[in-house]
């Protein structure tokens, strides 16, 4: 019926306009120069590759979700979005073709083709006491400036830190994790027993430039690869030389601790909505505004089976640059992780701009 519904659209349908370019990234946080600038092709919604497919009603809670911050002349969308509640996902996609146009991103030599990696939110078993196997402390942000740029050899042996300690997890490089992905879950027991969850959100860092250890230890040998479980493992090998491979990353991130009310939902993106996971993408502000929706097309990490969705670009990320770019947020707990760890592959998109708007970013 879909397929159907497409050729008929083809048919009686007319190209928009070609829109104007995207606008550069901000003056006020300059981007690294580009050698080409992006540009956004006209499509037909029968160009993308799998549409139909998908079971959209999933990704409706993230397109409601980016709909609370909607951007500009997003409004009227938005609001038949949410009083049209579509009963499946036939009904979903016959509402987006009426009021989305479908646009292609390419670069301005007509490369269509640009990467998809993953992320995650890091979920870590965490003591409110130094005890056992939870060692490995972080910190709240210190208020002394001079303090705060202490370079991560020099933490652990400054007792001014003792006083700072928010609580103590029980591997090293999930916490090394932590603080490059800036945000996750701490899963804590009181001392009847009962579990509870919050979120360590990121507080600042100390300005120290940031160094990979994983690469240290692959250049070196230690490790095969660099996946969050393989690291761990290694950490347990090799108690004495832990702390000589974190010193590697002079950079320390700190946190502050939120309640965590559902723990169902995940951390808000850059668009200042709780991400979904498999549905909100980090993308390139400079080319794709917060709050679009995107048909990805992919593959899934491991296999070559078809990876095609609709997501919502609702965050973004300092390595996230270009149009044809994407982070697909994965969840949290150690599936996510090595989901994330694992996708690294080619990637295709197209924006879905409401009718008659003018697309930028």
């Amino acid at each position: 019926m879909l397929a159907a519904i497409l050729g008929s659209l083809a048919a009686c349908s007319s190209p928009p306009r070609q829109p104007p370019a995207p606008r550069d990234a901000p003056a006020a946080a300059p981007a690294p120069p580009r050698a080409a600038a992006p540009r956004w092709v006209a499509a037909d919604w029968k160009d993308l590759p799998g549409w139909g497919d998908d079971d959209l009603l999933a990704a409706w809670p993230a397109l409601l979700a980016g709909c609370q911050r909607p951007a500009p002349g997003w409004a009227e969308f938005c609001a038949r979005a949410a009083l049209q509640a579509p009963a499946d996902a036939l009904e979903a996609s016959l509402l987006l073709m009426k009021h989305l146009r479908p646009w292609r991103l390419q670069m301005d030599g007509g490369e269509a083709s640009g990467l998809l990696t993953g992320y995650f939110e890091p979920q870590l078993a965490a003591s409110r006491l130094r005890q056992g196997a939870f060692q490995w402390p972080l910190h709240t942000l210190p208020a002394d400036p001079a303090l705060r740029r202490t370079p991560r050899r020099d933490i652990d042996t400054n007792p001014r830190f003792t006083a700072l300690e928010l609580a103590y997890v029980d591997d090293p490089f999930a916490l090394l994790q932590l603080q490059i992905q800036g945000s996750g879950r701490l899963v804590t027991r009181d001392a009847g027993g009962a579990e509870r969850v919050s979120r360590v959100a990121y507080a600042g860092h100390n300005d120290q430039p940031f160094q990979s250890v994983a690469r240290w230890l692959l250049d070196r040998g230690e490790v095969a690869d660099a996946t969050p479980r393989t690291l761990s493992d290694w950490a347990r090998r090799n108690p004495a030389k832990v702390r000589e491979a974190l010193a590697v990353n002079p950079r320390v991130v700190y946190f502050r601790e939120e309640a965590l009310a559902d723990t169902a939902q995940g951390p808000r993106g850059a668009q200042g909505v709780p991400l979904t996971p498999g549905r909100s993408v980090a993308i390139d502000r400079a080319y794709i505004a917060l709050g679009s929706p995107l048909w990805l097309d992919s593959t899934e990490p491991w296999s070559t089976t078809p990876l095609r969705r609709l997501v919502l670009a609702q965050d973004t990320g300092s390595a996230i640059q270009g149009a044809v770019r994407a982070d697909l947020f994965w969840g949290w707990g150690d599936d996510a992780a090595l989901r994330a760890s694992r996708t690294k592959q080619p990637l295709r998109l197209w924006v879905l701009w409401p009718e008659g708007l003018s697309p930028k970013p």
